[in-house]
């Protein structure tokens, strides 16, 4: 539901008159273009998520255990890649795009401090500062640190997984512990270099990396249908999408309801504890554009190319995917590997996924250590290295022991407990900025208008070049 909420107010504020407002001064002009904007904000959003169940989800959803059909049925390889889009489309990103507006219109256009309890001022005026606010503040960094460790857990888990298969390196705590001792000295550098060099550096090589590994999966996978699945799961995913979003399986089977458990609840948790991280991370590269651009680029850009990816790599491990066939025996982080394997240029790929694996884990992490000085500090833009190398080292900690002590199965639990009272939070963010856009439109006396309408007989006709227009500038000049 709160998930739900946050996609119906991103579009009634994006149609809205309120839409105008510029995050910052009328004259504020965007800082970064807009293809290193959204490269940024899309390898801080979901990098390695998308690495890691890019060819698994799909998998697991048509030959493992189907959200709603039989598996391996036509209808299951439909579904697989249509939760898959829900999973990874415009409610993950409506969840970022609030908490990022939120953040931003408050520090841009308010002048606030660039926190979440700053956010909350609305609702709670100067109660906003004390007790409660410091709390809420406590809270988001709880959570930052939790979602961002997990990513992290995962990225480790499958870079091992990825040499294990390659080069038959061991798969284990250890070499995974050795993966997040070295990505954390690399990722450490990085964040001390600042946002305007390591991250943007490395978010656009991100995304060449990214549209290199999907243009070789389609010279070598079945393109063509790749490209039908890619249009049909589109319409299903537009056509079942209010279903979905509120589908408990309350009427189905035990193992229905568990696979909402294990699969959607689970990356609601993981979007919403990433929320404060990527929010703020948004917020501070965004200034000067207006609140219709934001929210329209955030939603739209980065899913339609989830979309595509899901569809490439899901396609590229469903047409291998048979009854009998050991891939669906692999665990999730090998699937990736292991679909590879089935095609030509398997070691290229593979080399390609490891080192677009690292550079997303080294750019998750860096933008996470980055805003985590910043939260720590009370909103300060230009905070000590000093405080950016603890909370690295705090993020490796937490993710080596959670992997340590459960794998997989702990990072998904920490993160949905951590996600729960942090959604009670981001309804609260939600609520709040809606309400000060609302009051602000009033003030500057927002609204939808014609500034001219057609006579009765002349209607506006942009195929006649004796129009309206020209009997308009024919009477202005007489006048």
């Amino acid at each position: 539901m709160v998930v739900f909420f946050c996609v119906v107010l991103s579009v009634v504020v994006i149609f809205h008159p309120m839409g105008k407002i510029r995050l910052g001064n009328p004259d504020s002009k965007p800082q970064y273009s807009t293809f290193s904007w959204i490269a940024m904000l899309f390898s801080a959003g979901m990098g390695i998520g998308l690495v890691f169940y890019g060819a698994a989800e799909p998998l697991s959803h048509y030959a493992v255990m189907a959200p709603e059909a039989t598996i391996y049925s036509q209808q299951a390889m439909l579904d697989a890649l249509k939760y898959s889009f829900f999973h990874y489309g415009i409610s993950a990103w409506a969840v970022y795009g609030m908490v990022a507006l939120a953040i931003a219109y408050f520090k841009y256009r308010k002048k606030e401090v660039p926190n979440i309890s700053s956010t909350l001022k609305p609702i709670f005026g100067k109660f906003a500062q004390g007790k409660l606010g410091n709390i809420v503040d406590a809270l988001t960094i709880f959570a930052t640190v939790v979602g961002v460790a997990t990513s992290l857990g995962l990225g480790a888990v499958q870079i091992n997984s990825g040499l294990n298969y390659m080069f038959g390196v061991t798969q284990s705590i250890n070499v995974q512990i050795i993966i997040i001792v070295i990505a954390t000295i690399l990722f450490l550098t990085s964040a001390i270099s600042g946002i305007k060099k390591g991250v943007r550096l490395l978010s656009n090589t991100n995304i060449i990396l990214a549209i290199l590994l999907m243009l070789l999966a389609i010279a070598i996978g079945p393109s063509l249908d790749m490209a039908n699945f890619f249009i049909e799961s589109i319409g299903a995913y537009m056509n079942d999408f209010i279903r979905m979003s509120f589908r408990t399986a309350a009427s189905g089977t035990l193992a229905q309801q568990n696979w909402v458990q294990s699969w959607t609840v689970y990356y609601w948790a993981w979007w919403i504890s990433w929320s404060p991280f990527v929010g703020v991370f948004i917020a501070n590269i965004s200034k000067g554009r207006t609140i219709r651009e934001f929210l329209t680029y955030i939603l739209l850009v980065p899913s339609v190319f989830s979309f595509v990816w899901f569809s490439v790599f899901g396609t590229l491990a469903m047409n291998i995917a048979t009854p009998g066939n050991l891939i669906i025996n692999l665990s999730i982080d090998q699937m990736l590997f292991g679909v590879f394997n089935q095609y030509p240029l398997a070691m290229i790929l593979s080399v390609i996924a490891i080192i677009l694996l690292i550079i997303y884990f080294i750019t998750s992490a860096d933008s996470a250590t980055v805003v985590l000085a910043m939260l720590s500090e009370n909103g300060r833009e230009k905070t000590s290295n000093k405080i950016k190398v603890v909370w690295g080292l705090v993020l490796a900690s937490v993710a080596t022991i959670l992997l340590i002590n459960g794998g997989l199965d702990a990072l998904q639990n920490i993160l949905i407990i951590t996600a729960f009272p942090f959604s009670i939070v981001l309804m609260l963010i939600v609520i709040s900025v809606f309400k000060e856009l609302v009051y602000e439109k009033d003030e500057m006396g927002l609204s939808v208008e014609a500034k001219r309408h057609p006579k009765t007989d002349k209607p506006f006709k942009s195929y006649e070049e004796d129009g309206y227009q020209s009997d308009e500038k024919t009477s202005n000049d007489e006048k």
